[in-house]
């Protein structure tokens, strides 16, 4: 069951995201500010669920396919649910600034693209899922280069941010130093 609420929820992220970026555009904004209750308990949702579905197919990875070197992956998974999470908090926070609450949702938003990204055989092989969601983000930057003429403080401030944190897990989920490993022990129950 918490599969299927995880896919749910995260399948309509995806369809809200279009509703209300079509919403906006059609200059209905009440209804975009409505939504955007329903789109705040969303994104919580699906910053729990994505915690828990991480270590329940973590625990399940290891015990059921006996893959004994997946834990320390649990740093990549959680750098997108804490970036999904912090971007989305910050954009509920700034809604009445739509220039920087769009471009916090669209960093967000990006963050749910790994899941497809690592199922592309080249990009999840050779673990390329961050450089491919890092290029979704520089295509929003880009947008603004051409269109507003210069990069949103959102990009400049939020991206290197992403960057940092992607480095971190990347870092952790590589050299697995002995007190990830043993965060990580705890966390799976293992």
């Amino acid at each position: 069951m918490l599969l299927w609420f995880h896919g749910a929820a995260f399948t309509a992220w995806i369809g809200l995201y279009i509703a209300q970026s079509a919403l906006v555009r059609l200059h209905r904004v009440s209804v975009h500010r409505a939504l955007g209750w329903f789109g705040a308990a969303l994104a919580a949702s699906m910053v729990i669920s994505g915690f828990l579905v991480s270590v329940v197919m973590m625990r399940f990875d290891i015990t059921v396919l006996h893959l004994k070197t997946v834990a320390p992956f649990l740093s990549i998974l959680w750098c997108y649910m804490i970036v999904f999470g912090a971007c989305m908090a910050l954009a509920i926070y700034v809604r009445k600034r739509p220039e920087y609450h769009r471009r916090l949702v669209f960093i967000a938003s990006c963050q749910l693209m790994q899941a497809a990204f690592v199922r592309l055989h080249y990009i999840g092989i050779h673990d390329l899922f961050f450089p491919a969601l890092d290029v979704l983000i520089l295509a929003g930057i880009l947008r603004d280069l051409l269109v507003d003429g210069r990069v949103n403080r959102v990009y400049r401030f939020g991206f290197p941010a992403v960057i940092v944190l992607q480095a971190l897990a990347t870092c952790l989920q590589l050299a697995n130093p002995s007190w990830w490993r043993g965060a990580t022990q705890a966390i799976l129950g293992l």
